[in-house]
């Protein structure tokens, strides 16, 4: 199967998570200031959230960092405001406005509920919820807001929905409700944004204790708990080895502008009843077909080649400090081996399974901000590989999660 790259919304804290509390008081109001009771009120990936009281009044007990702050009401649009506690003063006041669409133009149409819409939405959950153990234990409730759109141009599957999923996650003990953003599934890469709000599941301490397990081993190993690690300086005592690498393209393999001519040459010389032989045996090529197969047998072939520069990274050359502001910053790619749990078995058909989970990470821009909680504050500023974009959605954890002590 190729491999899958994933850009998503990461949830990220850092193990040195500052003790200092703050209560953030606001008031929620419609465009006529007439208080809203029930509005929705969440810090985005986390448990920690309320609905406002007849008064449209509502408060968070948050820690020190900077949070986005969602204010919802159905019919309403969504309110998305970024919130430092460190700088926080006053009461917020949320005006919520009438929504004139739930969705894009695009997908406004009556969805159909065919076959294609089935196979979508098994494509969907494949790339959303992974593959990972824990995938098989996390159900959308709710899958008919979903709508998809396939683009043959470029083989892409969008997906938009007209109100949160709800989903039930049994493995990890959370009801979660998801406003999906943004979702696009490309042949070799994945992309999802959106909003999350965390609630306990209710269970017996047998079930609590199952549970907390579980959490524990998705937490090990994760973006989170990595960028805890590196925040805390203390990646090898968490079971951290960290390299550097440089790719650089394949020249065993033929361009992307040699292989649609070959493709092109096979396909004008192919009939149904004499096709190609593509497995005929070619010593050194003759024909322009010899040589058009001899390419086309060259497409499998990685794109790109890993070279492997520099060992056991030191802090300087990932994190940058400027005044208040802690930066991630590195050149190239960085590969992350967390040595304490093997991949899944499940992950086999990515890779070879059964040894040290192994990810990747790239800048797309220079800088990524990581605030004092440990959050990268623009998750589109970072690019994971690997063992990671093989743990998606059903394997994150809220934001305020913190592992036992011991």
């Amino acid at each position: 199967m190729k491999k899958i790259i994933i850009v998503l919304v990461f949830v990220l804290l850092s193990t040195s998570y500052a003790s200092a509390q703050t209560i953030i008081k606001g008031t929620v109001v419609t465009s006529e200031n007439i208080p809203m009771e029930g509005a929705s009120v969440y810090i985005n990936n986390s448990t920690i959230g309320t609905t406002t009281d007849p008064d449209g009044k509502f408060q968070l007990d948050i820690r020190e960092g900077i949070f986005e702050i969602v204010i919802s009401f159905i019919g309403y649009k969504t309110i998305i405001s970024s919130i430092d506690s460190r700088i926080y003063k006053n009461p917020l006041v949320f005006k919520l406005r009438r929504a004139t669409n739930f969705l894009d133009e695009a997908v406004v149409r009556k969805t159909k509920y065919d076959d294609d819409w089935y196979y979508n939405l098994s494509r969907f959950k494949l790339a959303f919820l992974g593959r990972t153990t824990l995938a098989s234990q996390c159900k959308i409730m709710n899958p008919k807001v979903l709508s998809f759109e396939f683009d043959k141009a470029t083989s892409t599957l969008n997906a938009y929905a007209k109100e949160p999923l709800k989903i039930n996650h049994q493995g990890l003990g959370y009801r979660i409700a998801y406003d999906l953003v943004h979702f696009s599934l490309e042949p070799r890469k994945v992309t999802y944004l959106g909003h999350t709000k965390y609630e306990n599941l209710h269970g017996g301490k047998r079930k609590q204790r199952q549970w907390a397990a579980k959490r524990l081993k998705a937490y090990n190993g994760s973006v989170m708990h990595f960028m805890r690690s590196l925040r805390a300086k203390k990646l090898n005592k968490e079971g951290y080895l960290v390299h550097q690498f440089k790719r650089i393209q394949n020249s065993e393999r033929p361009s992307e502008a040699q292989i649609k001519k070959a493709r092109a040459y096979i396909a004008s010389v192919s009939s149904r009843d004499k096709p190609v032989n593509l497995s005929k045996k070619i010593k050194t090529p003759i024909t322009q077909l010899d040589s058009a197969i001899t390419v086309i047998r060259k497409v499998k072939l990685p794109k790109y080649r890993d070279y492997l520069y520099k060992s056991n990274l030191p802090y300087e050359d990932m994190i940058v400090k400027n005044e208040n502001v802690t930066l991630l910053s590195f050149e190239n790619y960085l590969s992350i081996v967390y040595t304490k749990e093997s991949e899944e078995e499940n992950y086999s058909t990515f890779k070879r399974a059964n040894k040290n989970q192994t990810s990747s990470l790239s800048m797309i821009k220079k800088s990524a901000i990581i605030d004092p909680s440990g959050m990268v504050i623009d998750p589109l500023d970072v690019f994971a590989e690997g063992y990671w974009s093989y743990e998606q959605f059903a394997n994150l954890l809220p934001r305020d999660y913190q592992p036992p002590k011991n």
